[in-house]
């Protein structure tokens, strides 16, 4: 009796899904069209003669089957990338490390100082990219280690501290007068972090109202520089340039940060890297 197929695209896709909250997030993240990625599930579930995943109201959701799929597909995925790598570059030692933006200019040099400690020689490799991509891409096994916000990927990793976060505008910068809303500039949904400051300034009663948004954080800052609001930023090292520590909202917790290597990494790089983030986030 013949056995099927499992294609890895459609592997991909599947966890991408799962990590991206929909089919339509997994296609941008993907770099497809949302009708491929519906193929690459419905190409799954014909080799296996069982539904993976179901539409609920405007989301989704797997089946049992499909949750026992995806635990599979991380696996395969991770064997599959790591051979790839190995049989084109056999004899480098090449470890790839990933951040989110929010003070990537930080954890980036303590990750590889930390790497190359335990691997001399070694040639460090970067990838900035929000949470849930970062968590993905160490899932499937094309990145090595990455740090990023906790909340804002489905997989929770190993805790390694809280990130400060304080408001900034350009000097002097003042909000308008009440009762009308302070303007904030923030990354574009989904945003763990634009979501902390909405409802840290809504606990306070202060009202609000995004009034710059972007996809990544270069697009806040300039938005932030012309004066026409203020940013919620990550608070490790100097202010960016152009902006300054605003003083005049409520105090903001640190949030969350965790650290995820990909399966089968080594252990003596692994704990090197998620010490050197603790170190940092103290």
């Amino acid at each position: 009796m013949s056995h099927p197929v499992l294609d890895i695209v459609a592997l991909r896709s599947l966890t991408a899904i799962a990590d991206c909250g929909g089919f339509h997030r997994a296609a941008r993240t993907l770099s497809l069209s949302q009708s491929a990625v519906s193929q690459h599930v419905r190409k799954l579930e014909k080799a296996l003669g069982r539904p993976v995943v179901e539409r609920e109201g405007r989301g989704t959701r797997f089946t049992p089957e499909g949750r026992l799929l995806l635990e599979q597909a991380r696996r395969i995925l991770a064997v599959h990338d790591e051979a790839v790598r190995t049989l084109l570059d056999p004899d480098g030692d090449i470890v790839t490390v990933g951040s989110t933006e929010h003070a990537a200019d930080r954890f980036l040099p303590r990750l590889t100082a930390a790497v190359q400690e335990v691997r001399p020689g070694c040639r460090v490799r970067y990838r900035i990219d929000r949470s849930a991509r970062l968590v993905e891409a160490v899932e499937r096994g094309s990145v090595d280690v990455a740090v990023y916000v906790t909340e804002a990927a489905a997989t929770e990793g190993t805790p390694v501290g809280g990130l400060p976060l304080t408001w900034h505008a350009v000097p002097g910068w003042e909000p308008p007068p009440a009762p009308a809303p302070v303007p904030l500039v923030a990354i574009e949904e989904p945003c763990a972090i634009r979501r902390r400051a909405i409802a840290t300034l809504a606990a306070h009663g202060v009202p609000a109202a995004v009034v710059g948004d972007a996809g990544y954080l270069a697009g806040v800052l300039d938005i932030a520089r012309t004066g026409q609001g203020v940013a919620l930023l990550a608070t490790v090292g100097p202010a960016p340039d152009g902006l300054t520590r605003y003083p005049g909202l409520p105090a903001v917790t640190p949030i969350p940060m965790s650290a995820l290597a990909r399966p089968g990494a080594d252990p003596a790089t692994v704990e090197a890297a998620f010490a050197a983030v603790r170190g940092l986030l103290s």
